[in-house]
């Protein structure tokens, strides 16, 4: 089954989630924002998408800028910092099976359907 990682205040996530709607097919839908992937799921997603776990990071948030911006960081320090500021997670990921796709552009995702 699809799992789409969501935000509903993000337009791209939004135009992501119509997509798995109109393809008729069965998917869960992650608020990630209220129910925070634990390490070992992010890391798992990381994988399927096939990126470096900065790679999933939303440079331009303010967090980021503020608190890790320019450090040297390990790939597990900077799996913690998007649990622990999971704005930082880019959105949406759409994952099937054990296959991943950033959803940016939301025409990405149609390669799972």
């Amino acid at each position: 089954m699809l799992k789409i990682y969501h935000n509903p205040r993000c337009r791209k996530s939004r135009e992501g989630l119509a997509l798995l709607e109109e393809s008729g097919q069965e998917f869960e839908v992650v608020k990630y924002l209220e129910n925070i992937p634990t390490e070992e799921e992010l890391k798992t997603v990381i994988q399927y998408l096939g990126v470096a776990p900065e790679g999933l990071v939303r440079k331009n948030e303010a967090i980021w800028k503020e608190k890790y911006k320019g450090k040297s960081l390990s790939d597990d320090e900077i799996v913690q910092a998007m649990v622990q500021n999971p704005k930082l997670i880019e959105r949406p990921i759409v994952v099937k099976g054990t296959k991943a796709v950033l959803g940016r552009p939301p025409e990405n995702i149609k390669a799972l359907l």
